[in-house]
């Protein structure tokens, strides 16, 4: 498989440029550097644990994960500094979380409400060594988190007095970055974000509560703007591969390293190219509003003014520009870069990582349905 000509693969197949992938990777990890914070990359959206230690090799201080079962096996595959970056909630997921945190060296979780913390130090206070949590807070994405301030104080304090359980600091995601309409609104949304978790860092520090990590995150705010004094930590994801939809935030499909490799089947009109790569293959997902939109389902790599326009479990098609000249004919392949990254990857069971046109590395996208 490695040195096979990219358009001698079956299709579909999902395919990363390492040459692309690398340079996203050293983007952030520069900007990290140079604002002296840390970066631990949110590794949701390609659920890869080589494509994790390459992360870390490049200076990444940790990973991120969504779930309990990305976790884990990030962990088996020697993965030993994580953060979940959410609310782990039922028996069965606690006794999980407590043998993962006996395995690992460095293990935090998220919290929002006193009920967590009394699930976590219940499941933790015999252990020989306490869990650390972060409070999730929300500054404007209404998902989980609670508001900053006082609220923050409060949860803070429980968790320091809770047995079990260490205060590591706060996070926050501001994913209403993708909704935001302009460049200088994600920016807004940024700067907002990252003051009202240094307000709140100041708040638990002048309370007497020590706050070792501020934690902020998502790409488009990271790709358009810089990094406040009083964060430590970000945590972007899909800067890693992006997609069709940061495209449009960044103003150009070049730096899009994830695309689907899929063979033209059809040509039932002079105007319709059909391909065998449909919703199994391409997320169905489109950001209808803000700067992130994309329209369409997916882009041509090497014509990205084409975009999908149609999409069942099996097929996709495009129709080709009036006067555009562009011909396609059935058995021809074409790359398509996705809308968004994140659940395409979790379509496939391997990536196959290219370089100058060849197949330098088959990675198996180990977490591929772990959201348990």
């Amino acid at each position: 498989m490695k040195g096979t000509p990219v358009f001698d693969l079956d299709t579909p197949v999902l395919l990363v440029d390492l040459d692309i992938m690398e340079r996203n990777l050293r983007f952030m990890q520069e900007k990290a550097d140079a604002a002296g914070v840390r970066l631990r990359p949110h590794t949701k959206t390609h659920r890869t644990p080589s494509i994790a230690k390459i992360q870390e090799a490049m200076g990444a201080s940790g990973i991120t994960v969504a779930k309990l079962g990305e976790a884990e096996v990030m962990a088996e595959e020697g993965l030993d500094d994580i953060f979940i970056a959410n609310e782990i909630v039922g028996d069965v997921k606690l006794e999980r979380l407590r043998s993962l945190a006996r395995k690992v060296s460095r293990l935090a979780v998220g919290a929002d409400n006193a009920v967590h913390v009394e699930m976590l130090s219940a499941a933790m206070a015999g252990e020989s060594r306490p869990l650390d949590v972060m409070i999730d807070v929300e500054t404007g994405d209404p998902r989980t988190g609670i508001a900053p301030g006082k609220p923050v104080l409060d949860l803070a304090k429980m968790i320091t007095a809770a047995p079990g359980l260490r205060l590591r600091g706060i996070y926050t995601h501001d994913g209403q970055s993708y909704d935001a309409e302009t460049a200088d609104e994600v920016r807004a949304v940024n700067r907002a974000s990252q003051q009202s978790m240094a307000e709140t860092a100041n708040l638990l520090g002048s309370s007497g509560i020590p706050v070792e990590e501020v934690s902020v995150g998502s790409t488009p705010s990271l790709l358009l703007d810089g990094i406040l004094p009083g964060v430590t930590e970000i945590r972007p994801g899909t800067y890693v591969f992006l997609d069709a939809d940061q495209a449009q935030v960044t103003g150009t499909y070049e730096f899009c390293a994830q695309t689907v490799l899929a063979t033209v089947i059809s040509r039932p009109t002079p105007e319709r190219v059909v391909l065998d790569a449909g919703t199994k293959s391409l997320t169905y997902y489109v950001q209808t509003d803000g700067i992130t939109g994309a329209r369409g389902h997916g882009r041509l790599k090497e014509h990205p003014e084409i975009y999908l326009n149609r999409k069942s479990d099996e097929h996709s098609s495009f129709d080709i520009p009036e006067g555009s000249g562009l011909q396609f004919s059935i058995g021809q392949k074409l790359e398509i870069i996705p809308n968004h990254a994140c659940p395409t990857t979790n379509l496939y069971d391997v990536i196959h990582a290219v370089r100058k046109g060849r197949v330098e590395e088959v990675w198996p996208v180990s977490c591929r349905g772990k959201s348990r």
